[in-house]
């Protein structure tokens, strides 16, 4: 992983507010719903590269001020939700630093390619059956 838990967390933004759903009386008295929002424009901890490179790749989850946004309320408490907010900024994050392996080319195996050509023997012979000159032929 490229970020782990202390890394970002000084420029990260949590704000709380109350969570909808089932959950009655606590649900109406408590904010357990966490936004963890990072401003990724502005970020003194990223180098200018990685900032230009989250920038293109998160385009359609930032906002127009450069922030990105995540929001949990699934936990009862403020403190889970908080946990899992932050598990998602960084599962984002690093998903954007991955570098994708390199593809290998291969070739067909020799199994493959017969059995492609006895394929296309068995397909031929049926269309040549289904052909006029062939009826005409047997008459």
């Amino acid at each position: 992983m490229r970020f782990s838990a202390p890394d970002l967390l000084p420029e990260f933004v949590f704000k709380t507010s109350r969570s909808g759903g089932a959950g009655g009386q606590h649900v109406n008295k408590v904010a357990t719903k966490v936004q963890l929002q990072f401003d990724v424009r502005n970020s003194n901890l990223l180098a200018e590269e990685e900032k230009i490179l989250l920038l293109s790749k998160l385009i359609n989850q930032l906002s127009e001020e450069g922030v990105l946004q995540v929001t949990s309320q699934e936990g009862r408490s403020q403190h889970d939700n908080k946990l899992v907010a932050l598990r998602k900024m960084y599962r984002i994050l690093n998903k954007c630093f991955e570098v994708p392996k390199p593809r290998k080319p291969s070739k067909p195996t020799k199994s493959s390619l017969l059995k492609k050509k006895v394929l296309k023997q068995r397909n031929s012979a049926v269309k040549r059956l289904r052909s006029k000159k062939s009826i005409e032929e047997s008459n």
